[in-house]
């Protein structure tokens, strides 16, 4: 058994592809914040710029055998990733449907890593994050408890720019060290013959 010299590699999804949207700011921000974090590695993937169909493969994801080029590409974009932010808006109390496909899409390649969310709406995206977390249970995604949530009345000045409160720095601190955390503690279960 050999030690990874490898530091976690961890995967910001912007989660939204309508115009207008912040998810890419957000994820920027995320993006920026993990920077200086040793442990980790941190790049984002943007949804607008994959352009993935709904799903459209014969066979569940759970059979694993992808027979169309944009799933085998997505599936090759996910399975290095040890974990992930989820960057999600909230769209009448869920997240994007985009969103949702993206993991509806593949099976195996989320299958014992973690992931934490970064949601934004008027009330914080919540129940965005809430619907996602149930989702990743079936996914076999670890989903740690700290998560953020930015409300338009207090982290997006006049409810438009992106501008968050002084605390939600803190916030995504924590969400970040126990996203580290369990993906560390998930890396040997993929990886048997390597200590995390």
């Amino acid at each position: 058994m050999t030690i990874s010299p490898h530091p976690l590699r961890l995967a910001i999804i912007a989660g939204s592809t309508r115009p207008g949207r912040h998810s890419r700011t957000v994820a920027d921000w995320v993006a920026s914040a993990s920077k200086n974090r040793p442990a980790a590695t941190y790049e984002v993937i943007d949804l607008s710029e994959i352009h993935l169909p709904f799903i459209d493969e014969v066979l569940p994801p759970m059979a694993g055998q992808y027979s169309l080029p944009h799933t085998v590409e997505w599936a090759s974009i996910i399975k290095p990733y040890d974990g992930f932010v989820f960057v999600t808006p909230e769209y009448n109390h869920a997240p994007p449907a985009v969103l949702k496909n993206a993991l509806d899409l593949l099976f195996a390649e989320w299958n014992d890593k973690a992931a934490t969310f970064v949601s934004y709406g008027v009330d914080g995206g919540i129940r965005a994050a809430e619907q996602l977390r149930q989702v990743c249970g079936e996914l076999k995604l670890a989903d740690v408890r700290a998560s953020v949530a930015l409300r338009f009345g207090t982290d997006f000045e006049g409810y438009a720019t992106f501008t968050p409160a002084v605390e939600r720095e803190a916030d995504l601190a924590r969400a970040l060290d126990d996203l580290e955390q369990w993906a560390g503690a998930l890396r040997p279960i993929r990886h048997p013959d390597v200590i995390a």
